[in-house]
């Protein structure tokens, strides 16, 4: 098997168990939130801390459907290079949410956590889905 050939598999896994890991946090978020707050709190920074992780995941769950929707297109399907770039990212920020669901990190770790496995593969999947079709490139 051909190295590009293997890599579709591993990076649909990866994509898979770092989507899998955001809805859990999605659920179960209520841990996470009180990880952020002081031992006293009110309720006001309580749904402050909620609202800003839902938003955090929402976006990314959308950087997903953008990721997802290039991918399955065959766009960057076989693109070594995106990937390349979307396996590291994903594996990474799949054992990175998960110490941040198991240690209870701070709140604020998942904006840390989020530009680079989310925003940046995401980001290129966009420029990519452009270049193929909106300026009627081949994919390379």
């Amino acid at each position: 098997m051909s190295a590009i050939t293997s890599l579709i598999p591993a990076r649909f896994l990866t994509i898979i168990a770092h989507l899998v890991i955001v809805i859990t946090i999605f659920w179960t978020r209520e841990n996470n939130v009180k990880a952020c707050l002081p031992l006293e709190f009110t309720q006001e920074q309580y749904n402050s801390e909620d609202s800003k992780l839902v938003v955090a995941l929402s976006v990314t769950l959308a950087l997903f459907a953008i990721e997802i929707v290039g991918f399955f297109s065959g766009v960057s399907m076989f693109n070594s290079s995106q990937g390349l770039l979307s396996l590291a990212v994903h594996c990474s920020a799949s054992v990175s949410l998960s110490y941040f669901v198991f240690d209870k990190w701070e709140c604020w770790t998942y904006w840390v956590i989020f530009f680079p496995c989310s925003v940046l593969p995401a980001f290129v999947e966009i420029l990519l889905l452009i270049a193929v079709f909106g300026l009627k490139k081949k994919p390379l």
